[in-house]
């Protein structure tokens, strides 16, 4: 086709204003400024998901900008949450329950992020074999911990109580110092002592989380993390949350799928060898945003209130909450 001057100058024009109302537009769309969401974190497995799809940009292809805040206890998150200085995070269940005992409003469960049973545990010295062989062993534990919580339902199992042992108050970090010392004979710890102990030569594991009893019939472990949001977010940004949520599980989507990959982002949170961090990452199981609903709407909840039910008897909370009312599916 042959263009004489005037059509070619048409041509030129409209382009030209075409063109300037892509970048326009492209402009416009960088000038919008995200949604901050104020994140809860840690180097605990259950945040991966967050630090994942923070790192790999999908918050902010979302429009968000997620403020992660460090935390050094699953106490002190709570703390932040109760004055109103956080939206999202997650955290330890016994922590939420303790304060859904004492009736505190101030949080929802929106998701389950994972299942960390396998890499969670009660180690031992080789002569221990069996539960019954406890008896008159030093058990080094972190109170109020999900540990603490399987050390004591496997005492119940075993028919022994808080006479039979003696359970020393012994924080996370600690415990692969104290077994390999001798001052305990069991250590019932979590990622990534858990590993580091399980390495040492003499010991062995006696039962990891599938050996709780919850977990047998709700797949339930002693202290499943939840991913909680703020009421007063989840109030006034619902819609936020909702988009958040996707772009949070596109980042957990990543640990299936791409472990090695993702290994290699989160080693910068957790400082662990790469070698390491992958078998933290291999040795958990993480929920995907299609396996939401059942978790929140089916037994799994009931495992929870079963859960309240235990942390009552053993004394570790004050009364057994109504879970459900902290459960809100609504966003998944």
């Amino acid at each position: 086709m042959t263009l004489n001057r005037r059509t070619f100058l048409n041509v030129l024009a409209a382009s030209t204003v075409a063109a300037g109302s892509t970048v326009s537009a492209r402009l416009l769309a960088s000038e919008v400024p995200l949604k901050k969401v104020r994140y809860g974190g840690s180097a605990w497995l259950g945040h991966y998901p967050a630090y994942l799809a923070m790192e790999y940009g999908y918050f902010k292809e979302a429009g968000i900008e997620q403020d992660w805040q460090n935390f050094r206890s699953t106490s002190s998150r709570m703390a932040a949450f109760m004055s109103g200085d956080l939206d999202v995070g997650c955290s330890g269940i016994v922590s939420a329950m303790a304060l859904m005992a004492r009736g505190a409003k101030h949080f929802s469960i929106v998701a389950i992020p994972d299942s960390f049973g396998r890499v969670e545990g009660l180690l031992v010295r080789d002569s221990i074999r069996t539960f019954k062989d406890l008896k008159g062993k030093k058990i080094g534990v972190t109170f109020a911990s999900s540990t603490h919580t399987l050390v004591l339902d496997i005492l119940n199992q075993a028919g022994l109580n808080l006479n039979d042992v003696t359970v020393l108050n012994v924080p996370a970090p600690e415990l692969p110092a104290a077994i390999q010392s001798g001052q305990v004979d069991a250590a019932a710890a979590w990622t990534p002592q858990f590993d580091a102990i399980r390495k040492m030569p003499g010991i062995s594991l006696l039962a990891d989380d599938s050996a709780f009893s919850l977990y047998k019939t709700h797949k339930v472990t002693p202290g499943p993390d939840v991913l909680i949001a703020s009421r007063k977010f989840i109030e006034q940004n619902g819609d936020t949350l909702r988009t958040y949520l996707k772009a949070y599980f596109r980042g957990s989507e990543q640990l299936t799928s791409d472990p090695s990959r993702a290994a290699k982002t989160l080693t910068k949170l957790t400082n662990l060898p790469e070698s390491d961090q992958i078998e933290v990452v291999k040795g958990a199981d993480f929920y995907s945003q299609q396996q939401q609903a059942n978790l929140l709407k089916g037994e799994y909840v009931d495992g929870l209130q079963r859960l309240a039910d235990i942390l009552v008897a053993q004394k570790q909370i004050d009364k057994a909450p109504d879970v459900k009312n902290w459960v809100d599916p609504s966003f998944i």
